[in-house]
């Protein structure tokens, strides 16, 4: 049955159609991700989805009733607002008297505050409230606040990129929606923060329809994949990979459509053209079929062409790029680095992970020579050429041209051996030899990224640093900028929440211990998330091992066994704890749990976040050994 369905719809910004007749529909249950090229109109179309963005021809049907709770990439908060009349605003005409009579309710329990005048208007307002029965509205506003560990009270100008984030979608979560449209949820959040929303979608029943770039994230929520390609919106059941294969066979027989078409246009072309001899054999119906032919070809719309990256690692570095020793770092307080040593050599592609607030730019910056340490020491290595991707793309002037911001003062570029212009070097990079005097403050986010990529690609680097390289690009170029840091001959640090690609392109992995410690590890986020699991699992199971026997007294210890068959009576008194211990850790579990689902824990204490899930994964391992044993027990007491 749908909820929500979209009828013939076309959409055009200038000459490009950016949905072509397109028609889609969403079902109850469902999570449907929607997919396509930067620029092809995704979140245009789930604004039109979301009634705030019309359509130029076509419909949108919502079911009666419908409650939808929208989350836009950037969303668009008054910086004045407090948290709590923010999340309320979205309920209609109940959010200013919601947001009021949180204000005056805060007034009465300040020192030197007017109760008279207070109490009297809080009177007015309780009464409006209950004449709208709008109680519910303010504890669904609390619980969402609650839920993503917000402070109620806070200016909405003082929220960092992550707590914005969640923010919208506490502000979405607050209607109690029965569909929720995200674009790009993912932004700004860290990997903890990004596995807790997909626990959250995964266990909700609402309907969803997200935008994402993060394949892990794709993959694990998706039930449906929708992609927007040249105007038309394509279905596809099962998961990502399966879209992939399909994928690649639809444009493989696209292709060979295509060529067949082209062949055969071009032979009739060559008889049209066939002069005297032709006119005298000139069949009517033929002409009318070639001039069909060339109105089908002057409408195809072929495929947005991909991004084509190239990066020149330069000079070769010294073997050795950076040695830290014992090296410490420090703000106030906060241990942000302890005693960390490591060596890295030329070739070598590091990632460093961590919640937010862990510390990552901070050891970064150290690696590099932008922050002293405040103990230990660290040597670099001769002959660096470093190149720096800002995920906050502050590098960018915004009153500069495209043109400008690839090679300032100069018309070309030089690329390894080659010399391009710029113009061709911008096409390369999909943008139109007509933008590039355009201004960088008129484009959008993932061309922002795309302009930054090329910048940095501009100029030989045998050092590559990138922070957050993956936000607001889409899939296939994402995957294409894998490909050419896979090839990559420098050394490469990376930042990033893009599980999958961190998986793909790096050979180590830094991750924060807790109270300023970091590691070393080979391999990606999985393999470190594998290897956190495994030391976890073995910790607890020696730890069960070298368990001590709980004392008894002299009279009970002197009983004797139960006969073959039957449980001894120190087995007994096992089995008869066994409930109550399974049930502590429940207990735990639960509680820690929901202290792990809460978002402001993140940006709190990394350290308690690592303290908390290795915890939740000794009480899981636990749990499995009681349960084996219990039934085991069981058994044996069966006879």
């Amino acid at each position: 049955m749908p909820c929500l369905s979209l009828s013939d719809a076309s959409l055009a910004f200038g000459h490009v159609p950016l949905l072509d007749h397109a028609d889609f529909q969403l079902d109850r249950g469902e999570r449907v991700a929607l997919i396509g090229r930067n620029g092809t109109g995704k979140s245009s179309l789930l604004a039109a989805l979301a009634g705030q963005g019309g359509l130029d021809d076509g419909q949108v049907w919502q079911e009666p009733g419908l409650r939808i709770g929208y989350v836009p990439q950037e969303p668009p908060f008054d910086p004045e607002l407090t948290v709590f009349a923010a999340v309320v605003a979205g309920m209609g005409e109940v959010s200013a008297l919601l947001a009021e009579y949180h204000s005056v309710s805060h007034a009465l329990a300040e020192a030197g505050a007017d109760q008279e005048a207070l109490l009297s208007r809080i009177q007015q307002l309780q009464g409006e409230l209950d004449a709208r029965q709008a109680w519910s509205f303010e504890s669904a506003a609390e619980r969402a606040i609650q839920r993503f560990s917000l402070d109620a009270d806070a200016l909405v100008g003082s929220l960092s990129g992550g707590q914005k984030k969640r923010l919208a979608l506490a502000q979405a979560l607050a209607l109690t929606p029965e569909v929720l449209l995200l674009d790009e949820p993912t932004n700004h959040l860290d990997i903890a923060a990004i596995e807790w929303l997909e626990d959250l979608l995964v266990a909700s029943s609402m309907a969803l329809i997200f935008i994402t770039h993060d394949r892990r994230f794709l993959e694990r929520v998706a039930t449906r994949i929708v992609e927007l390609d040249r105007g038309r919106l394509q279905s596809f059941a099962g998961n990502f990979q399966d879209y992939q294969t399909r994928k690649e066979a639809m444009l493989h027989n696209e292709a060979l459509n295509h060529a067949r078409f082209d062949k055969f246009l071009a032979q009739e072309e060559v008889w049209i053209r066939q002069g005297i001899k032709a006119r005298r054999t000139r069949n009517e119906g033929r002409v009318l079929r070639l001039e069909h032919l060339r109105r089908e070809r002057a409408a195809r719309r072929e495929r947005q062409g991909k991004v084509d990256m190239a990066l020149d690692a330069g000079m070769r570095s010294g073997k050795l790029v950076v040695a830290l020793e014992n090296v410490g770092k420090r703000y106030g307080d906060t241990v942000v680095v302890r005693d960390f040593s490591c060596r890295i050599q030329r070739g070598d592609k590091i990632g460093i992970i961590g919640p937010n607030g862990a510390g990552k730019t901070t050891l970064l910056r150290l690696i590099l020579g932008e922050l002293a340490p405040d103990s230990g020491k660290v040597h670099r290595g001769t002959r660096i050429e470093a190149a720096y991707f800002d995920q906050f793309r502050s590098q960018l002037d915004e009153n500069a041209t495209l043109s400008a911001v690839i090679s300032p003062g100069s018309d070309f570029v030089e690329i390894g051996q080659q010399r391009k212009h710029v113009i061709s070097y911008l096409g390369d990079f999909l943008f139109a030899p007509q933008r590039a005097r355009s201004l960088v403050s008129s484009l959008s986010g993932g061309e922002r990224n795309r302009l930054l990529l090329a910048r940095l690609f501009a100029r030989p680097a045998n050092v590559l640093v990138l922070d957050e390289p993956t936000n607001d690009l889409d899939i296939e170029t994402l995957e294409l900028l894998e490909e050419l840091l896979q090839d990559y001959s420098g050394t490469l640090f990376l930042v990033s929440h893009d599980r999958a690609f961190i998986d793909n392109v790096v050979t180590q992995t830094l991750a924060p211990e807790g109270d300023g410690h970091w590691r070393e590890y080979a391999g990606g986020y999985r393999d470190w998330a594998d290897y956190q699991a495994s030391r976890r699992k073995e910790d607890v199971v020696s730890a069960s091992r070298n368990r001590e026997p709980r004392p008894v007294d002299a009279g009970k210890a002197a009983r004797p066994k139960a006969a073959a068959g039957k449980l001894s009576w120190k087995e007994e008194r096992e089995l008869e704890a066994l409930p109550q211990r399974i049930a502590d850790l429940e207990s735990e579990q639960k509680v820690l749990g929901e202290r792990l689902a809460d978002p402001a824990l993140y940006q709190s204490s990394s350290t308690a976040v690592a303290q908390i899930s290795s915890r939740l994964n000794e009480i899981d391992d636990e749990l499995m050994i009681l349960l084996e044993r219990w039934e085991a027990l069981e058994a044996a007491r069966a006879g």
